[in-house]
């Protein structure tokens, strides 16, 4: 009976010891796949909102397009038409646009 008890406890610890090894390794695939080119992606996004300045042409998050007419920490004052101007959150910029086409500018 001990003989049985003891073997069924060391197959019990083999098996978890082998799954832990298959896990591991579905989480640094699933890091390296998915979580750090997140990361990346953010890191420079914001990166080309602390360099926006004012005569700079974005594109909102909401579809509008307008020029910076004035940078604060938090905000910035857009033009969206000629003398409407808005306040709008920084988050909010997703591109900024190069030339009167409103083509986006190349992310490198």
């Amino acid at each position: 009976m001990n003989t049985l008890v003891t073997l069924a406890q060391t197959q019990q610890q083999g098996s978890i010891g082998a799954m832990l090894i298959p896990m591991a390794l579905v989480f640094g695939i699933f890091y390296f796949m998915m979580i750090r080119p997140q990361q990346r992606k953010e890191k420079e996004r914001l990166r080309m909102i602390a360099e926006l300045r004012a005569g700079q042409r974005i594109l909102f998050a909401g579809g509008l397009t307008g020029t910076i007419t004035e940078t604060k920490d938090a905000t910035f004052l857009v033009e969206i038409a000629p003398k409407v101007v808005i306040t709008i959150a920084r988050s909010s910029v997703s591109q900024v646009l190069t030339d009167e086409n409103d083509t986006p500018m190349e992310q490198s």
